[in-house]
């Protein structure tokens, strides 16, 4: 999953990036609320991440702004306005949550997977899909009941694929899905990710379609 996290305080931005790349997520860090509108306008992101108090542009409005586009882009805000008229003013506006800091990251990440659930359609932190059952809240994968250990980025690569089955990921869409601006990307990081979920899921389970991209089975 890819973020964008619009934050001006560097400490917070710091720690917020760095926990959430350590849970598996990829995040591009802004700090004013012009940079943000650029990001969302040049990238293709999951969720956005979103300070009130932002210098340049107020959070509040690149939120009105990017609604009044016709985005559908899940944000959450983040912000130390704890009045109840702020927090009805910017759901309000469109925010998918609010929270208030200071926060636990756990509690921002797990309210994260909740507005991501809901995007996708989904209330179960559980995907299943042909044997192989992926818990986005606990980062448990098992294969026919089986606990198998991934790396955070293997996990992130396997969500994205199971989140669709059948639908086509190219190398280009899973390395957006895997690494932020800051990472450096291998030539062949994505084949070697795939090639170790072959085979700890078994070799059937991610298929390469020549030329396109890879994908999990369909469902029948």
């Amino acid at each position: 999953m890819r973020l964008l996290l619009a934050e001006d305080d560097p400490m917070i931005g710091q720690a917020v990036r760095a926990g959430l790349q350590q849970q598996g997520f990829a995040v591009d860090w802004v700090q004013d609320g012009g940079a943000a509108e650029h990001a969302l306008d040049a990238g293709t992101y999951d969720l956005c991440l979103l300070d009130l108090g932002l210098p340049r542009k107020e959070g509040l409005r690149v939120l009105k702004d990017l609604r009044q586009r016709g985005s559908a882009l899940p944000v959450v805000i983040m912000t130390a306005r704890d009045a109840i008229s702020d927090r009805v003013e910017g759901l309000d506006a469109g925010a998918d949550d609010y929270v208030v800091k200071p926060f636990e990251l756990s509690e921002l990440a797990a309210r994260i997977r909740a507005v991501l659930r809901r995007q996708e359609g989904r209330a179960s932190p559980v995907i299943e899909h042909f044997g192989v059952r992926l818990n986005t809240a606990t980062h448990e994968v098992l294969r026919d009941g089986s606990e198998v250990q991934l790396s955070a980025r293997e996990f992130s690569l396997l969500q994205a694929l199971m989140e669709h089955p059948g639908r086509i990921l190219s190398r280009a869409q899973l390395e957006e899905r895997l690494y932020g601006w800051n990472e450096e990307v291998g030539s062949n990081v994505v084949e070697v990710h795939i090639h170790s979920l072959r085979r700890k899921l078994g070799s059937d389970f991610i298929l390469n379609v020549r030329g396109v991209g890879y994908r999990v089975p369909p469902v029948a």
